[in-house]
């Protein structure tokens, strides 16, 4: 993007787009191309979806929705959505908060305003790859930033992290809880993210759609209120298990909304009404929502778990704290992609190799199905991996 003005707190924004080459989204279009075509998906990263009735269960919630007009909503989201958001975020009000088709273009428009050509973009890694994929279609150069394995725990490494950053980064991308490796931040490793972001004014966006899985009902720190350049994205397809709603959002300093909201006038204009309406339902209902997640994390991690050492020391894996994904390691001499691809063809089980997060010889493996479909598809998993050792 070459040309755009970048400044806030304007209802007027002029954009200028570049020529904007995307590689390949290797993980969604796996995942889109076999997730219903497979017997066994565990390449899903969230909680088995609620269905409709078990979402809408109030006479009033089912009387509200079938009697909503089909016709546009406010196109930032309802201001009865967006009040029911801020609830989520102590002191924000309706005009933080942008309402978007999934917590993926919120991601996206947020990419699109902030980030220039010649940019430096600095990512924690592993990372859902929508955000380096955007990063440099725009030109910018992306930096990679790695957690590491340290006393059991996917850990982030802070002075790392402070190396890496430099006037030259506009923007410092994290995803808390982490995908795809369960890890998540305390509330000091987030203040001290800011602190370093703070040096050079760079942005941070923290993605925080898995936060509400943890297997210890501990809630993952926001860094929302920490910093005045901190944009939070999320929705309602992973933590809250309705990923067909298709409702993200993205919570920040209200200047910034407003320029998303102008990026998002291009896009997708507005959310589904009855996605709007579904969603008001849902977080008024986050509490049991929630605890049925939670109740489902840790319920069938420790399948996983058990599963996992029992082909050790071939399989090893680091526990997650969140959501309902894993990385398993795996000592077999064969490249992740063409193990995915072999257990897709002789089993019918669908997982998504690590190379699709730069990390080869891993597997992430999606736990939040009911548990006996989970041992099942593992089992077939586990068919071909001892056939290989």
């Amino acid at each position: 993007m070459s040309g755009s003005t970048r400044r806030l707190g304007t209802s007027t924004f002029s954009y200028t787009f570049a020529e904007m080459k995307l590689e390949s989204f290797l993980m969604e279009r796996l995942q889109s191309t076999w997730e219903n075509r497979v017997a066994w998906n565990l390449s899903e990263s969230g909680v088995h979806p609620l269905r409709l009735e078990e979402l809408a269960v109030s006479e009033e919630d089912r009387a509200a929705l079938f009697g909503q007009e089909l016709g546009y909503t406010q196109t930032n989201g309802t201001p009865e959505l967006r009040a029911a958001i801020t609830s989520l975020y102590p002191a924000a009000r309706v005009d933080n908060v942008l309402v978007t088709n999934g917590g993926s273009e919120a991601n996206c428009i947020a990419l699109w305003h902030l980030v220039e050509r010649g940019d430096e973009i600095v990512m924690m890694m592993p990372n859902y790859m929508q955000l380096r994929g955007i990063a440099r279609g725009l030109g910018a150069t992306v930096r990679p930033w790695a957690l590491v394995e340290r006393d059991g725990r996917w850990r982030a490494d802070l002075d790392a992290l402070a190396g890496l950053v430099s006037p030259a980064t506009r923007l410092i991308a994290i995803c808390n809880p982490n995908n795809p490796t369960g890890a998540r931040l305390s509330s000091e490793e987030v203040d001290e993210i800011c602190r370093i972001a703070g040096r050079v004014g760079a942005w941070v966006l923290s993605d925080e759609i898995y936060r509400g899985a943890e297997l210890d009902s501990v809630e993952t720190p926001s860094i929302w209120g920490r910093y005045d350049r901190a944009l939070v994205t999320s929705g309602l397809s992973k933590a809250f298990g309705l990923p067909g709603l298709r409702i993200g959002w993205a919570v920040g300093p209200a200047p910034l909304v407003e320029a998303l909201w102008g990026v998002h006038d291009y896009t997708s204009i507005a959310p589904g009404a009855l996605s709007d309406r579904l969603a008001r339902v849902a977080l008024a209902r986050r509490d049991f929502i929630i605890a049925r997640t939670r109740g489902i994390v840790s319920a069938n991690y420790p399948l996983v778990k058990k599963w996992i050492e029992k082909r050790a020391p071939a399989l090893t894996h680091v526990a997650p704290e969140a959501g309902a994904i894993l990385l398993v390691r795996y000592r077999h001499p064969i490249n992740s992609t063409a193990l995915v691809e072999r257990l897709r063809d002789e089993q019918s089980v669908l997982l998504v190799p690590g190379d699709h997060f730069d990390m080869d010889g891993y597997l992430r493996i999606g736990f939040g199905n009911h548990p006996a479909y989970v041992s099942s598809a593992l089992e077939l998993v586990g068919a071909v991996l001892d056939g290989l050792a």
